[in-house]
């Protein structure tokens, strides 16, 4: 993984892999929609089951960005590699499109099972945190001019909003909330039906690629405005 932390060695190695990527991701987030979409109505929740194919992916997928932010920020304030704090200021507005999309279709699904479209529950409400944690990063790294400081600011606040992961994940165990708790990943197997299960699990790996395919093009991007800002630089001087 450090070997691919020069940009131009991961330039040269994304050029090769992300057609792949992007194959691969339209093949299994179209099968996890359209079979998600086939799926016989819920025996209680009836067709609003199918939001599942939407929310729940997404929820993990904002989740696990946060994750992979606060992981490439780690590497940008501990060994300082080069493509770190590109990688980390990428991932934030993915991640943050993801945690709406979460909370969007959360709300749609939560109407007519609570009766309401919000209600301040635990995991609810540290989710909506995450969001702002997003924007809060995003925020912090236009507003610094000098890139290295600001790679180093929004790396530490990314690092400082890790601690509202396990929060999330563990709310609805600390506190007595409305919303579910782990129904896919616990010691007693799965509570989901299998017509309900293998949908949701390609809709998840769907979402999971299509970050990394939408992650991948977005590095790349910014290692050419970065070039190209030098290239002119270079010419002004």
């Amino acid at each position: 993984m450090f070997a691919f932390a020069n940009p131009k060695r991961f330039m040269d190695a994304s050029s090769a892999f992300l057609p792949w990527l992007v194959a691969v991701t339209v093949l299994s987030l179209g099968a996890g929609v359209v079979l998600g979409f086939l799926t016989p109505p819920d025996y209680q929740q009836g067709e609003t089951v199918k939001l599942m194919f939407l929310h729940v992916p997404a929820a993990w997928t904002a989740m696990m960005a946060y994750g992979l932010l606060a992981l490439t920020s780690l590497f940008s304030l501990v060994w300082r590699h080069p493509l770190s704090d590109v990688a980390a200021k990428t991932a934030a507005p993915l991640g943050a499109v993801f945690t709406v999309l979460g909370l969007i279709t959360g709300s749609l699904w939560g109407r007519p099972m609570w009766g309401a479209y919000w209600v301040w529950d635990a995991r609810l409400t540290s989710f909506l945190l995450l969001l702002f944690i997003y924007l809060g990063y995003i925020a912090l790294w236009n507003a610094i001019e000098d890139e290295v400081r600001a790679a180093r600011a929004a790396a530490i606040l990314a690092l400082l909003g890790a601690v509202n992961l396990p929060v999330i994940e563990f709310s609805v165990d600390w506190w007595n909330t409305l919303h579910q708790g782990e129904s896919i990943f616990r010691a007693g197997g799965p509570r989901i039906s299998a017509v309900f299960l293998w949908p949701l699990a390609l809709s998840g790996i769907g979402y999971t690629l299509l970050f990394f395919t939408l992650w991948t093009v977005r590095i790349r991007t910014e290692i050419l405005e970065r070039r190209a800002r030098s290239i002119l630089l270079s010419g002004a001087a």
